[in-house]
């Protein structure tokens, strides 16, 4: 665990304040949601919960069929990381916090085709990566209970690929899926 020389006292109602600091480092944002933990030495952990980090598993599964049957690599990710990933080494996306482009698409709630070729610039997934990398790339968020909870790619890294309705409707109909899902 890393000090942070930050002191905060509990109020009368057992609030504690979240420094601003490590609320802009973490992501953590004004609504968001945080589940707590002890641990055998009586540390009380903090960590932001993830609905869609829930249901992992089925989110690995829906993105491996979608790259057998699109033959794209396809994501999930909730506000935060990459959830799932299909079409890459798992260690190249999955787990990965996402871009601070992504974030944004997610917080619009606006579906997004863009193609290199017709001079559209995909976006990074991560904030470790190139967006340089990809010549395609579809995105539709992940609307639960009327938040923005996610969002659903497909990301070509092929000369030439272009994606268009197709791509699309496949992306929104899983974030539709996944976004029931979560509501139950």
């Amino acid at each position: 665990m890393r000090a942070t020389g930050i002191v905060r006292r509990i109020d009368e109602l057992g609030r504690v304040v979240i420094p601003k600091e490590i609320r802009r480092t973490l992501r953590i944002r004004e609504g968001d949601p945080l589940e707590i933990y002890t641990d055998r030495d009586g540390e009380v952990i903090l960590k932001k919960y993830s609905p869609i980090g829930e249901i992992s598993a089925f989110a690995k599964d829906y993105t491996e069929s979608l790259f057998r049957s699109m033959g794209h690599i396809a994501c999930i990710c909730d506000r935060d990381m990459v959830v799932a990933a299909s079409g890459v080494p798992r260690k190249e996306l999955w787990d990965k916090p996402i871009s601070r482009e992504l974030e944004s698409a997610i917080q619009g709630r606006v579906s997004l085709t863009l193609n290199r070729s017709g001079g559209g610039k995909p976006i990074a997934i991560t904030n470790e990566e190139e967006a340089a990398s990809y010549t395609a790339q579809v995105f539709s968020p992940i609307i639960a209970d009327g938040e923005p909870i996610g969002g659903v790619l497909l990301v070509s890294r092929e000369n030439g690929a272009e994606m268009g309705d197709a791509e699309l409707k496949v992306a929104e109909t899983t974030a539709n899926i996944v976004g029931r899902q979560m509501e139950q």
